[in-house]
């Protein structure tokens, strides 16, 4: 299901802990996992998810935008329902109960925050310009060494 539009590692739900012969080879699924690929480590079984899209929306918007289009053009209500996207997908998993690939039924809060936060962000930029006037923030900022930027700026009234 990969392609220059459909992608997005993250953690997130997957078809379970269950291993199916594909094309003659046997593949490993996981369930709930963190996925992505580092230089020494990774797990892809061909689950994605759109909030690994939609939690970059301001950073690239002109493909996350559409990334998140096609994911629910391509999947339509199986991945789009009452609360946004669905947590994740999976259209190499197919079995008698998946024939047209695995798609979460669940929604998720940790998942729908960022979507919504980083759409608002892209839009107007309004949580993050709120977040830097807040003194606490600010501060476990400091205290964590962070510095520099509007860090070292006196925030806006």
């Amino acid at each position: 299901g990969y392609s220059d539009l459909i992608w997005g590692f993250s953690a997130c739900d997957g078809p379970g802990d269950v291993t199916l012969t594909i094309d003659g080879t046997e593949r490993k699924f996981a369930g709930y996992a963190a996925r992505g690929v580092s230089f020494d480590w990774a797990l892809d079984d061909g689950t994605l998810t759109p909030t690994a899209a939609g939690g970059s929306l301001p950073f690239a918007p002109e493909i996350c935008v559409p990334a998140l289009k096609a994911t629910k053009d391509l999947l339509g209500t199986r991945i789009w329902g009452e609360y946004g996207f669905r947590d994740a997908f999976n259209l190499t998993f197919i079995d008698d109960r998946h024939p047209d690939g695995w798609v979460d039924k669940d929604y998720l809060g940790i998942d729908q925050g960022p979507i919504l936060i980083m759409a608002e962000n892209l839009r107007t930029g309004f949580v993050w310009e709120t977040m830097k006037k807040n003194p606490y923030i600010r501060e476990g900022l400091r205290k964590a060494g962070f510095t520099g930027g509007w860090l070292d700026q006196r925030p806006a009234q």
